[in-house]
């Protein structure tokens, strides 16, 4: 033990070894999942993620037939356009999410709503749409505050990973996923599955009717959405990325609202420090104050 620790001193490049593996891995191939998913998608992994990167990329590395992480990691970097990224993006971003997750936000979005002439166009945002659990939640808010589908309000939801945007977009669930909502909002907004579909719920078409869907990488220079909003939601994201590029995220997403739009954030994330004006208006709720514009 003593030796290899002596060995390990001499040499600086990280190593996990495990000999129950399938496939080798190395710290330097942590290290450049580490740096390509930071890239491609603003994650910034902790030292602590090295076996969460090898358990999920394994899966990509058997399914593709290759011999090793390195390998695997080789053939992305070779091809910026290759369509294992979508798998690579996926498989290293976290979908923790759930109907009606922090409910206050949507309490706070409804009060919002109704203290509105019910015929103002509305514009919605949910910058981190997962697999649809957050946008169907927004678009259930829409309904109840206005008592219509037909109400004035644009959602578009957005997410860097095409994989569960594709999931959020059937609007098809376990009944384990929706277990928690209230039976009347179970009969209100899904329809229950049968045969094959039995054990499943999928979204109603009146409520799917209200959401666009569309892919976005929040560090792309150009987002591929339109005008400003009056209300985003981009939850339980920034706490993913470097504290600058928290900063700087946060500031393109206050531009993007209307005067008094308001931006929801997750129940950790917190923009004090970034040198905005903000007004807190709710818990991670907030608007720029008047005179705040950087």
């Amino acid at each position: 033990m003593r030796r290899l620790r002596k060995q390990e001193a001499e040499d600086d490049t990280p190593r996990i070894v495990n000999t129950a593996r399938d496939f080798a891995y190395t710290g330097t191939d942590f290290q450049l999942a580490r740096e390509m998913i930071r890239e491609r998608a603003g994650v910034a992994l902790a030292d602590c993620k090295q076996h969460m990167v090898y358990n999920r990329l394994s899966k990509r590395v058997r399914a593709l037939g290759l011999p090793s992480i390195t390998a695997y990691l080789t053939l992305l970097r070779k091809d910026a356009t290759h369509p294992e990224w979508e798998d690579f993006t996926s498989a290293l971003t976290t979908h923790l999410t759930a109907f009606y997750r922090e409910p206050h936000h949507f309490a706070l979005l409804q009060e919002q709503l109704q203290a509105r002439d019910a015929r103002e166009p509305v514009r919605i945002w949910c910058a981190a749409a997962s697999t649809g659990e957050e946008p169907y939640t927004l678009a259930m808010t829409v309904v109840e505050s206005y008592g219509r589908y037909d109400a004035p309000v644009e959602i578009i939801a957005t997410d860097i990973d095409t994989r569960a945007l594709a999931h959020a977009q059937q609007g098809i669930y376990s009944l384990e996923r929706v277990a928690k909502l209230p039976v009347e909002r179970l009969h209100a907004y899904f329809q229950r599955g049968t045969g094959k579909r039995h054990g499943y719920v999928r979204v109603r078409k009146e409520l799917q009717q209200l959401l666009h869907f569309l892919p976005c990488n929040l560090l792309e220079p150009r987002w591929p959405v339109a005008g400003h909003f009056d209300f985003i939601f981009c939850r339980n994201v920034l706490i993913y990325f470097k504290r600058e590029d928290q900063y700087a995220l946060t500031r393109r997403l206050l531009d993007q609202l209307k005067h008094g739009g308001i931006l929801f954030l997750g129940h950790s994330e917190n923009p004090q420090g970034s040198g905005l004006q903000l007004e807190v208006v709710g818990k991670t709720a907030y608007r720029r104050a008047a005179g705040g514009r950087p």
